[in-house]
């Protein structure tokens, strides 16, 4: 799977975690010069506090586009630490 944004693929793996139909990407995956730290943080009832990123790719910013969970509640082990994407990141094969 690939993640695109602005012309360039910001995440590719063969082993993303499906849940709720979003793909989490493995954080190993991502290309960590398009991703800024936010300080943007919402809560999942079930999967806990969710951290966002922001994307820059070729001068422009997509805000909060791809969230991660730094610790994730029980239920959701297989996502901690992966990243998965909104706002126009188009995700596929």
């Amino acid at each position: 799977m690939k993640a695109i944004w602005n012309g360039e693929v910001v995440a590719e793996s063969n082993e993303t975690v499906i849940i709720e139909g979003n793909h989490y990407f493995p954080s190993s995956s991502i290309k960590q010069d398009y991703f800024k730290d936010s300080s943007t943080q919402s809560k999942c009832h079930w999967k806990g506090m969710a951290s966002y990123y922001t994307l820059e790719v070729n001068g422009e910013k997509n805000v909060d586009a791809a969230w991660y969970y730094p610790e994730t509640s029980s239920m959701a082990k297989s996502i901690e630490g992966h990243i998965a994407f909104w706002k126009g990141v188009e995700v596929g094969k």
